[in-house]
């Protein structure tokens, strides 16, 4: 397994629970692009809309080597889940966010999404996360 897209962001922004692996609907171009690094999760989600899962605003950039014309970077694509799954997701608590967490490549070469289901944290638990994040260090260190 091997990490092509991480978002940091949701670790620090979200108190994450379950989390579930999903397919991705992508054109060749995008699946080299991102092997090549070049997409970020920074501010997406995962919408579901009439029982169907869409990651959106993930930007993705355009294959140098591809000559695609129109080629959207932050389209909508789709996520390939059971419909069990699904439902399992949409009949989550109230309150819960589905995030993306990262898009890796599984062994035999798909493109595979993390989807995690997290609650937002208020500022002092983001204090809280730096405070522990700090004191793991220092011991790392061997600082008092």
């Amino acid at each position: 397994m091997k990490i092509l897209v991480n978002n940091k962001k949701a670790y620090y922004d979200y108190a994450i629970g379950d989390s579930l692996v999903a397919g991705l609907m992508l054109s060749g171009s995008e699946v080299k692009s991102l092997k090549n690094g070049q997409g970020s999760l920074a501010g997406s989600y995962v919408s579901v809309r009439d029982e169907t899962p869409y990651l959106v605003h993930a930007h993705i950039s355009p294959y140098k080597y591809s000559g695609a014309k129109g080629f959207e970077p932050e389209r909508e694509r789709r996520l390939l889940l059971n419909k069990s799954e699904i439902k399992a997701l949409v009949g989550k608590e109230k309150g819960l966010v589905i995030i993306p967490m990262e898009i890796f490549e599984d062994g035999r070469g798909l493109v595979k999404l993390k989807i995690g289901l997290g609650k937002a944290k208020k500022k002092y638990d983001k204090r809280e996360t730096i405070k522990k994040r700090e004191v793991e260090r220092r011991i790392r260190r061997g600082e008092d």
